[in-house]
């Protein structure tokens, strides 16, 4: 294996367990949820709205840490989020009053996961991957379903008895251990090792570093030529769709929707982590395909596959086998949306801006999430069931695969170029 795989692989694998970490950080509300409400006596909507909060700035943080990642350094954003992701989860052991969860697990925690979250895989993918991005992107973006598929089981289990402390101070703990992990592995860019970007022959420049005075501007003036452009408000619009039909509603609310049948919280994390092993497989097997198809084509078959699984799942019997296929089946489809929504951008707006134009269609996604998370807790406070809430989210998930094929009917607005 030559120097400039090791070093690209070496990167990518940092980067990958980072990324899990902040996917195990983002899914530990989901098991938080029952503990909370009977150690403290608040209500279901109360915890789902720091849920929102935290899911909401995870989005709007997003095109901000691309930005910041030129001029501040990839390695030292990934550091300084996980820093903050272990000190404010530590943080919530001492808290006794709702706004103490908002502030640390909504606020703190949001702020830090937005910035190892899917604009991280994005930007060390441009900066060291020329050929082969969507799998790359595709491995990256399954660290979500391997953070489920790694930390639930296990703080499920920690909260087995109603216990809520052993799941935040590991949790914390784990982030902690991992940021001089990143500053010693994650050099900034390949010429600083002497390597090159994975499939080029000759090492390029560095690209202009961004100052730090300007990163938000940046931002914005990214976002200002982004909007111009209908690619943006399709992605941005369908990753709305797939925040709503992911983390926001079956991350969040899946584990008490299995407690109102009967299933016990371990059973129902052992669920979802099935689910993160088959997106292992299906996200990974995304960015294959990311590579050699249309992703807009791909996208169709993702959003509309997902919200029939949706429909359906209110109306199955929740025994094994019923809930072994909806596993299995919505599990490959999880977050495989991610890599064709990213080769887009790349194709639509160029390597140097695409990470940061993603940031701003992620912001899309966690809006969506957001409202999932808070709306699917008051629909089942208000109507005592979640049927509805992933009913409408179902139906959602097929409109948008309807918007995007009468996209492909009128005619490309852009170029696909070739990854």
């Amino acid at each position: 294996m030559t120097f400039l795989r090791q070093r690209a692989i070496a990167v990518l694998a940092v980067t990958f367990f980072a990324l899990l970490v902040s996917a195990g950080v983002r899914s530990a509300p989901s098991v938080l949820m029952v503990p909370l409400s009977l150690h403290f006596g608040w209500d279901r909507a109360t915890i789902s709205a720091t849920s929102a909060v935290g899911i909401v700035l995870y989005g709007l943080v997003g095109p901000f840490a691309a930005a910041l990642m030129m001029s501040f350094g990839i390695r030292r954003t990934m550091a300084s989020g996980l820093l903050l992701m272990g000190l404010a989860t530590l943080a919530s052991q001492f808290m006794s009053q709702s706004w103490h969860y908002l502030l640390t697990w909504g606020v703190l925690s949001g702020l830090g996961s937005g910035a190892v979250a899917s604009v991280l895989g994005a930007a060390v993918v441009a900066r060291w991957f020329a050929k082969r991005q969507g799998l790359a992107m595709g491995v990256l973006s399954a660290s979500t379903a391997t953070g489920s598929l790694i930390f639930l089981p296990v703080l499920a289990w920690l909260t087995s008895t109603g216990a809520w402390l052993p799941v935040v101070r590991l949790v914390g703990a784990v982030c902690l251990v991992l940021v001089p992990l990143v500053l010693w592995l994650v050099p900034e860019h390949p010429g600083d090792v002497g390597a090159r970007r994975f499939g080029e022959d000759h090492a390029p420049a560095a690209p202009a570093p961004v100052a730090a005075r300007d990163a938000l501007a940046f931002a914005f003036s990214a976002l200002g030529r982004a909007v111009r452009v209908p690619m943006f408000w399709m992605l941005f619009g369908t990753f709305f769709v797939c925040g709503l039909t992911t983390n926001g509603l079956v991350g969040t609310h899946l584990i008490a929707f299995c407690g109102d049948h009967g299933i016990a919280p371990v059973a129902a994390a052992g669920l979802l982590s099935t689910m993160g092993l088959f997106d292992l497989v299906g996200t990974t097997a995304s960015g294959w395909l990311t590579d050699r198809y249309d992703p807009r084509r791909l996208l169709v078959a993702y959003y509309g596959l997902r919200g029939i699984s949706l429909i359906v799942l209110p109306f199955c019997n929740f025994g094994t086998a019923s809930l072994a296929v909806f596993a299995v089946f919505y599990g490959l489809d999880w977050i495989a949306t991610v890599p064709p929504t990213v080769a887009l951008a790349t194709r639509t707006f160029g390597a140097r801006e695409a990470p940061v134009v993603f940031g701003w269609v992620n912001v899309g996604h966690q809006l969506g999430a957001a409202t999932a998370a808070f709306g699917a807790g008051l629909v089942r406070q208000e109507f005592g069931s979640y049927n509805p809430a992933f009913v409408i989210a179902g139906i959602f998930g097929v409109v948008a695969a309807g918007l995007l094929i009468a996209q492909i009917a009128s005619g490309p607005r852009y170029r696909l170029q070739p990854a």
